[in-house]
């Protein structure tokens, strides 16, 4: 399912989100232009667990700073086109209605903090893993679980596929977001149970500790501001 809009106007310009999105691609497109430096730069602006256990253990070889760092790099680049298009789809849909109700200083505090729980959640959950994980999908995963708590109601224009042909739906969000978090602690389970091809090339366990953080956190905006709809 692919969401093309909500129903939720903003009543404000989220220029945070926007320039969070801006910031994404800037680093992609620097990616680009590293060709045989990208290996080397990922590994050292990715999240590498085996590395940051190694690094919290060993503190007299390592600084805090070098291994805090990662945490908030990795989550703006991306491992291609359809990684970040995605990934930026998503925040640009349910991110300006999470910068509305926030305010913008503390949706971006948000956005990080999410960030860097999901980064943690994954680390736990592939301690000894040497591969380099980088997006933005543990932070988005924050927005959606926020989303998921505050607006229930809101309606997702979704572009569902209906065997050979698209089908437009108003979904739900609680239903819409409901579905997706249901579809990634399925496969966290898995990945916890065996490691395939197929698990072990998405950081699932990132993106449910990104969710969970934001919905925790979405709590008190719920209870704080009555959600307005349009559409």
């Amino acid at each position: 399912m692919i969401p093309l809009r909500d129903s939720i106007p903003s009543r404000e310009f989220p220029f945070v989100n926007v320039i969070l999105i801006v910031a994404n691609f800037i680093a992609f497109f620097y990616e680009i232009s590293l060709g045989a430096e990208l290996e080397r730069f990922i590994f050292q602006y990715g999240i590498v667990p085996a590395k940051i256990v190694h690094d919290i253990s060993n503190l007299g070889s390592a600084s805090i700073k070098d291994i805090l760092i990662p945490f908030f790099t990795a989550i703006f680049l991306h491992g291609g086109w359809y990684h970040i298009l995605s990934n930026m789809l998503y925040l640009w849909i349910f991110g300006d209605n999470l910068e509305d109700r926030m305010g913008h200083l503390r949706y971006l505090l948000f956005y990080l903090l999410c960030g860097f729980t999901s980064s943690l959640a994954h680390i736990i959950t592939n301690i000894s893993s040497p591969i380099p994980t980088i997006g933005a999908s543990g932070a988005i995963s924050g927005v959606l679980g926020a989303y998921f708590i505050i607006f229930p109601e809101a309606r997702v224009l979704t572009l569902v596929p209906f065997g050979f042909f698209l089908h437009i739906a108003a979904i739900p969000a609680f239903l819409f977001l409901g579905f997706w978090f249901f579809s990634q602690t399925l496969n966290g389970l898995a990945s916890l149970a065996i490691r395939t091809a197929m698990t072990g090339g998405v950081a699932w366990w990132a993106h449910i500790g990104g969710f969970v953080t934001g919905a925790i956190i979405g709590i008190r905006y719920r209870r704080r501001y009555r959600p307005y709809y349009g559409w």
